[in-house]
C-alpha cells in the first residue's frame, strides 16, 4: 500500500475526513487495475444516497447525542464497503469471475485498520480518536454486506440481516439495505442499469471484445463463443428477475430489526418503487427465455453504449 497519509485531525469529523479521502484514494488504484465498472465511485455515491436518505427517516427515533457520529460513521461505510476486491483465479479466459464470500470484506476491513492507526497516531486530541468501539461499528457493517446465495430464490441476500439472536447495530443495518437497494429506491432503470455495470464487471472478456467492436461479429465469425456469451447474458438476465422478486420477499423482513414506528414510512415513501405492478413490469421486458438469441440480449442489456459508460467512470478514476 502506497497510500501515505500526511496531514493531522483535532476533531473526530477531521479524523473521519481524512479517513475518507485515504479510502477513496485506495479505491481509485482498484477500480483502474481491476476494471470495476459495477464497484466504483458511482456505486459508492449511489449507497452513500440511499443510507443517507434511510438514516433521515431513523433519525428521529435516536438520542440526539448519538445521531451526529452515527451519520458520520454510515456514510464512511457507505464509501469504504467495497475498498477491495479479491477475483478468485480464473483458468478460463471465456467465463465470468468470481468472489469467494467474505473473502473481500476481510480484505476491506484489514485496510482500514490499518489507515485508522496511521490516522489515531497522527491525531493532537483524545476526542479525535477513532475509537475501538468505532471499528467495532465499521467492520460489523462492511460484514452485513457479505452475500449468500439461495439457491430456491436463484437468489442472493444478506445472512446478517437475519441473524435474531445476534442483532445487529443501526449503522450496519442499513449500509446492508442501502447496498442492494436501487430496486427498491431508485426502480427499474437504475436496478437494470447495476445489472448491466456487474455483468462487465464479472465478464471482463466481454468488455474486451465490446472495445475491439468484435461482439457484434461473434455469431458469424466465432459461433462457439458467441453461444458462450450468449449463456452468460441468458443467466445475468434470468438472475435480474429472480432477484428482484426476492427483494420484494425479503425487503419487509429486513427491516424488523429498525425502530418499529419508521418502517411503514420506508415502506410506503422510500420503497414506493418495490410493487407487484413493477416486478411484472421487469419480468415483461426482461428476456429470460433459453432461446434468447444474442443480438437480443446485447440490445437488453444495452452493451454498445456501456463502453463509453465505463471509459467515463475510468477517467473519473483517474483524477
Amino acid at each position: 500500500m502506497d497510500i501515505h497519509l500526511q496531514a493531522s485531525s483535532s476533531t473526530f469529523s477531521e479524523s473521519m475526513m481524512l479517513l475518507k479521502a485515504a479510502v477513496l484514494e485506495r479505491f481509485n488504484q482498484e477500480i483502474l487495475e481491476k476494471k470495476l465498472c459495477y464497484h466504483n465511485q458511482a456505486h459508492i455515491e449511489a449507497v452513500q444516497r440511499r443510507a443517507c436518505q434511510l438514516f433521515q427517516v431513523v433519525r428521529a427515533e435516536l438520542p440526539h447525542e448519538m445521531a451526529d457520529r452515527l451519520a458520520i460513521l454510515l456514510d464512511f461505510c457507505a464509501v469504504a464497503h467495497d475498498l477491495v476486491q479479491v477475483f478468485l483465479p480464473v483458468t478460463d479466459a471465456h467465463s465470468s469471475r468470481r468472489r469467494e464470500a467474505g473473502v473481500s470484506e476481510t480484505a476491506t476491513i484489514h485496510e482500514i485498520r490499518q489507515f485508522i492507526q496511521g490516522i489515531n497516531q497522527q491525531t493532537s486530541h483524545l476526542s479525535a480518536q477513532i475509537t475501538v468501539e468505532d471499528m467495532h461499528l465499521i467492520q460489523e457493517a462492511i460484514e452485513a454486506t457479505i452475500c449468500a446465495y439461495d439457491p430456491q430464490e436463484q437468489a442472493i441476500y444478506q445472512p446478517s440481516l437475519y441473524e435474531r439472536d445476534h442483532p445487529i447495530s443501526l449503522v450496519a443495518r442499513l449500509l446492508a439495505i442501502a447496498d442492494i437497494g436501487s430496486l427498491a429506491m431508485e426502480g427499474l432503470e437504475s436496478y437494470n442499469q447495476e445489472g448491466r455495470l456487474i455483468f462487465l464487471e464479472e465478464n471482463p472478456d466481454v468488455y474486451d471484445l465490446l472495445a475491439t467492436g468484435r461482439l457484434l461479429h461473434l455469431a458469424t465469425h466465432e459461433p462457439d463463443l458467441a453461444e458462450n456469451v450468449r449463456q452468460r447474458l441468458l443467466r445475468r438476465s434470468q438472475f435480474q428477475v429472480s432477484f428482484a422478486k426476492s427483494r420484494f420477499k425479503r425487503s419487509p423482513q429486513e427491516l424488523e430489526g429498525l425502530p418499529a414506528p419508521v418502517i411503514p414510512i420506508i415502506l410506503n415513501e422510500l420503497f414506493s418503487d418495490l410493487t407487484p405492478a413493477n416486478i411484472q413490469q421487469l419480468e415483461s421486458v426482461t428476456p429470460t427465455d433459453p432461446d434468447t438469441p444474442l443480438q437480443s440480449l446485447i440490445d437488453f442489456f444495452q452493451l454498445t453504449s456501456l463502453h463509453t459508460v465505463f471509459n467515463s467512470l475510468n477517467k473519473k478514476g483517474s483524477q
